[in-house]
């Protein structure tokens, strides 16, 4: 069933309104995604929407959102919420709009430029949705019709500074407000790139981030990406993110998701070269009523490749997490060697995993494996940590924090490993494993 039709007829006026405002570069692209949006909607369908099987998109999609403006903040209160450090490029986007006042400039030959611009060259725009395919998809599409600002982050050949580059885009939580973050990021050959995306912000009032990046791994090139997730509530968070990997590539993913109302990460890898891989990681806690979707997808094109895929999530309250998607192996895929696999540690019993990896393998000569566990801590462990003479209380805490301190402790960025630690540490719920 499709969505009321004053839903739809809010984003039109709405897309009508800010047409003659956004940078002429990117006109023809949102038109045509604006076109498909009106064609599919939201993925709200009960029956033919597998990607969508476990997470019900209809509460993002009845509200009428209106596209989120800015107003005056202070940059003390976004440091305390997202990481920040004084060596790093800090890039700051307030409800998707570039602030240049609060966001660093410091030397690099790391070219970093503003989608709003008017005077991008055309090959700093001609990646622009090369990736990202939204003819399926009514939240991608949204996103590519309304997009009009974002940074477009250009890696030379041979760049390898060990720059870190971070993005935050911070939701000041204005009611029925809806913000559409878009990065696109490009490495040249034998060249390295650090980046961290930070979702952060919200407040009671209703909102909702709708973002997309696009992450072009060059040959020989290494890209360390950093995503995380740290909003309220009452805040709906549906990203996207699209990469493709050339020969000898590399593209290394951490994904933090602490607090959403609704949080829902797609993620696709293509592997276009020879001897390329990827390595994927993520960590998830959910508490109280909140619900978050991983639907990750790793496609290998060419022989003689490696991938990851390892998740953990730890889920109190009555909250629900799913992980999906799939690993394909292609017919000229020989000599792949991949692995899958999603932890979860269930700390309540109101709590619910929804797990379903998956392989798809057409070539002969593979090695693959994939596997997925969900429940409480075991007897034994408590007992050990207790007959140390550790209290119930803080033996729990700490097998909670072993557990997700696997993921924390790949994190090659040391201020962002220690933010992220003492981030996690704090968020935890009280608990005691008790038998």
């Amino acid at each position: 069933m499709q969505e009321t039709s004053l839903i739809l007829n809010k984003y039109e006026e709405d897309f009508d309104s800010i047409s003659s405002n956004n940078p002429k570069w990117s006109s023809d692209l949102r038109n045509k995604a604006m076109d498909t949006f009106r064609e599919i909607g939201f993925p709200v369908r009960r029956k033919g929407n597998e990607k969508w099987k476990y997470t019900n998109a209809r509460p993002i999609a009845s509200v009428e959102y209106s596209s989120a403006k800015f107003e005056k903040i202070d940059s003390d209160d976004i440091k305390l919420i997202a990481p920040w450090h004084e060596s790093w490029i800090n890039l700051l986007f307030v409800n998707g709009h570039y602030q240049e006042t609060f966001s660093d400039n410091l030397s690099t030959n790391i070219q970093i430029s503003n989608m709003a611009s008017d005077d991008l060259a055309v090959n700093l725009t001609s990646n622009v949705g090369g990736i990202m395919d939204y003819s399926d998809d009514g939240f991608a599409a949204l996103n590519t019709a309304f997009m009009s600002d974002g940074p477009i982050i250009t890696v030379p050949e041979g760049e390898n500074s060990g720059i870190v580059i971070n993005l935050i885009f911070y939701n000041q939580g204005l009611s029925d407000t809806v913000n559409y973050p878009r990065v696109l990021i490009t490495t040249g050959g034998n060249s390295t790139v650090n980046v961290i995306e930070n979702y952060v912000g919200g407040s009671g009032d209703q909102t909702f981030t709708n973002s997309v990046s696009e992450i072009y791994v060059g040959e020989d090139a290494t890209v360390n990406h950093y995503r995380l997730m740290n909003e309220t509530d009452d805040t709906y968070d549906v990203g996207y993110g699209r990469v493709r990997i050339d020969t000898n590539g590399t593209f290394n993913s951490r994904s933090f998701f602490r607090g959403c109302g609704i949080g829902r990460y797609d993620l696709n890898v293509s592997i276009e070269g020879e001897n390329a891989s990827c390595d994927l990681q993520g960590l998830y806690f959910t508490n109280g009523a909140q619900h978050m979707d991983n639907f990750i997808n790793i496609d290998h094109v060419r022989p003689n490749c490696q991938s990851n895929l390892f998740y953990k999530g730890i889920l109190a309250g009555r909250s629900r997490a799913v992980f999906g998607g799939t690993v394909l192996v292609r017919k000229e895929a020989q000599k792949t060697d991949s692995i899958q696999s999603d932890k979860n540690l269930i700390l309540s019993p109101h709590a619910e995993v929804d797990s379903k990896p998956a392989l798809f393998i057409y070539a002969d000569d593979v090695k693959c494996a994939h596997g997925a566990t969900a429940g409480n801590i075991d007897a034994d462990t408590v007992f050990y940590m207790r007959s140390r003479g550790i209290d119930l209380e803080a033996a729990s805490r700490l097998i909670i924090y072993g557990f997700a301190g696997e993921i924390i402790d790949t994190v090659e960025i040391p201020e962002l490993r220690s933010y992220l630690a003492e981030s996690f540490l704090n968020s935890l719920p009280s608990h005691r494993f008790e038998f």
